[in-house]
């Protein structure tokens, strides 16, 4: 089992598209001038012993060094031993609204970045329970399924956003549905849903399914995020605030009443997030009521640092391309080298 220390590291990663394009910018840029201040029979004289084989390989081993820097930054780390753990604990499944309503700024930096703010909050609360991550907008889907592991539900909430759905709408009553399939009701566990959403728009069928959760024995809290007042929905690039047909601005308010009818009728409560007051406390006193069971997960420990390998493969490939020359070897010439 591998896992890493540093995540965001990875965003490292776009140094090396970014320096791809720069690099075939500058080639380009070197031909062309070239071009400018000599003859071709000068070019084929002065360059007559470099190897272009060898200038891309180096160029090669350039980004390789980068690209294991990087791993390496992230920290990797592997889990030698497999145990059984027990702990006390229930599931839960935070369902996360990624309408474009959700990219509203009346809650900063906006509603749904503020949501996954709470959601990481909620994970470093939480000790023996596990956790599942579904994301909905028109359509729902199972992001993480329920799990022990609470380093890739930060991992994956950290990558979700309103380009992950397609299908725009706030359709919670699928959202319910696709969170109540993540539970195995074969196990004696208690069960919860958190439902973050501006509740905005919602179609029909959502209160009749949050029925039908509870009766399974489901608990459904609602975070409704957004302030009162509401505030308009940014377009990409900013390009301003999406307007209806008649060419007005729109202002989304979050649906305080309709979240608290859709928590109440899943035996649960409604909380209203807001700049000053996002409500975890009160949010996870509500979720340790619930009875926990004892929860037995096969995880794995005795986590070994491993960066050490990648930084050192990257020396190497650093080292490797100031050894490698770019003239010709007369003695491998026949291989192109």
């Amino acid at each position: 089992m591998i896992k890493f220390g540093n995540t965001d590291n990875f965003y490292l990663l776009i140094l090396i598209p970014i320096l791809s394009l720069f690099l075939f910018l500058f080639l380009k840029w070197r031909k062309r001038n070239l071009l400018k201040f000599s003859t071709k029979n000068l070019q084929k004289n002065t360059l007559k012993n470099k190897s272009v084989f060898r200038e891309k390989l180096k160029y090669l081993i350039q980004f390789l060094g980068i690209l294991f820097l990087i791993i390496g930054l992230t920290n990797p780390q592997i889990g030698t031993n497999l145990e059984e753990v027990k702990r006390e604990g229930i599931e839960i499944v935070i369902a996360i609204d990624l309408s474009n309503s959700m990219l509203c700024e009346d809650i900063k930096p906006n509603r749904l970045l503020r949501s996954k703010q709470a959601i990481n909050k909620l994970i470093d609360q939480l000790e023996g329970d596990r956790i599942g991550i579904v994301i909905f907008a028109g359509e729902s889907y199972t992001q993480l399924p329920i799990t022990s592991d609470y380093s890739a539900a930060k991992m994956i909430l950290s990558n979700i956003n309103t380009k992950s759905i397609n299908t725009q709408g706030t359709n919670i009553a699928k959202a319910i549905r696709q969170s109540v399939k993540s539970f195995n009701f074969e196990n004696e566990y208690n069960k919860s849903i958190i439902i973050i959403t501006d509740g905005e728009d919602h179609e029909e069928g959502a209160i009749t399914e949050s029925n039908k959760a509870a009766e399974k024995g489901v608990f459904i809290h609602t975070l409704a995020i957004g302030s009162e007042n509401g505030g308009p929905i940014p377009l990409s690039k900013e390009r301003g605030y999406k307007k209806d047909r008649e060419g007005n601005t729109i202002v989304t308010k979050p649906n305080f009443v309709f979240l608290s009818e859709l928590s109440n009728a899943g035996n649960g409560i409604n909380i209203n997030a807001n700049n000053s007051d996002l409500g975890l406390t009160t949010l996870f006193n509500e979720i340790s009521k619930i009875e926990k069971k004892e929860i037995s997960s096969l995880i794995f420990t005795d986590y070994t640092h491993r960066f050490q390998l990648f930084l050192f493969i990257s020396l190497f490939f650093f080292m490797l391309n100031l050894i490698i020359s770019e003239k010709q070897n007369l003695f491998l010439k026949k291989w192109f080298l």
